[in-house]
């Protein structure tokens, strides 16, 4: 068998998306009329449920957590196959905020590093056996931890989902470009608290990590969108590894060469539109994956960073903490 060296360098900065910020919006979205059509008769019927269940949605509304991490940084973590090589980095992540895709449960929990907030926006009962799949616990015991956990969820989450979890379920809307759906929701209950997603969970937690918790920067992990070099899709041996189906060849952030589906290609772009578009600070600690990737280099106004330098920056000054409290150290350390 052959083998090869993988070389891991970031590519350099390029100051210009090679595609205008419009464009990149226009591909997430191309895909909306097959997805309402396919799914307006699930959301319906899960919205109508939920709220025969828990009542008024307002009233159990993400609006609680608003400005909670106001000026903070925040990561938000995605299902990639990175997760595998740096995961455990977020055990020690210095109180930084970690909201995370609910596909993420059982591998954050199993590595010592539970996530500040979960979010499921999905309406299929697949999100039911993504909690579990690939780790290393029971379905029961997974559940049975999620007693001390928060759910973020989308108003058309699947109910069997919501009941399994027993812990804390915060709602959100989704904006849906279709006139009918939005009537249909306004008369179950008028429910303005919006999560704008780019159509996937990741973009979900964006927006809850930059709109509602208030976060003034943010910071990607397992925001991979593609396959990794052993072509698989997740830091866990997953039924998506399975078959790759149609793929594309890309670029990743080291300059080399993946395989990704076209879907989660367009969502990278939404990303990137919201990177040129939003202002703040978006870093990408995925270490890996295509996420401001191009074969030119790597887009500027998102920066390329591991999770230690991340992290490091935000606590530098508690490496000088011994002297600040105590005058009469012998240390005699200079922070720079």
């Amino acid at each position: 068998m052959k083998t090869k060296q993988i070389i891991c360098e970031y590519q350099p900065y390029i100051d210009y998306n090679p595609v205008p910020a419009k464009q990149l919006f226009s591909n997430a979205c191309e895909s909306d009329d097959i997805t309402i059509n396919s799914w307006r008769k699930t959301w319906e019927a899960n919205v109508k449920a939920n709220h025969e269940k828990y009542g008024s949605f307002g009233a159990h509304s993400i609006g609680e957590i608003f400005g909670r991490d106001n000026m903070k940084p925040v990561i938000v973590a995605g299902a990639g196959p990175s997760l595998k090589d740096n995961g455990a980095e977020l055990k020690d992540r210095n109180g930084v905020t970690l909201v995370s895709c609910l596909h993420n449960f059982h591998f954050l929990e199993d590595i010592g590093a539970p996530a500040d907030y979960y979010v499921t926006l999905d309406a299929g009962e697949v999100t039911i056996e993504e909690v579990y799949e690939g780790g290393s616990k029971t379905p029961e015991e997974y559940w049975a931890i999620t007693k001390d956990r928060t759910l973020l969820a989308y108003i058309g989450t699947s109910p069997r989902l919501l009941e399994k979890w027993q812990g804390k379920v915060l709602f959100f809307n989704a904006p849906v470009p279709d006139e009918d759906f939005i009537q249909f929701c306004e008369g179950v209950e008028r429910f303005n608290t919006y999560v704008s997603n780019g159509g996937n969970v990741l973009g979900a937690c964006l927006y809850i990590a930059r709109a509602y918790l208030g976060a003034s920067m943010v910071g990607f992990v397992g925001a991979d969108f593609c396959f990794s070099y052993d072509k698989k899709f997740h830091a866990w041996d997953s039924k998506y590894d399975k078959n790759l189906g149609n793929v594309l060849r890309v670029k990743d952030v080291f300059g080399n060469s993946v395989y990704t589906w076209r879907s989660y290609h367009n969502f990278k772009g939404w990303f990137e539109f919201v990177s040129m578009t939003v202002p703040g600070l978006y870093f990408n600690l995925s270490e890996g994956g295509t996420l401001g990737a191009y074969p030119d280099g790597n887009i500027r106004t998102i920066i390329q960073m591991p999770i230690k330098e991340f992290i490091r920056q935000l606590s530098i000054y508690k490496e000088i903490e011994p002297q600040a409290k105590n005058s009469k150290i012998e240390e005699k350390k200079l922070l720079f």
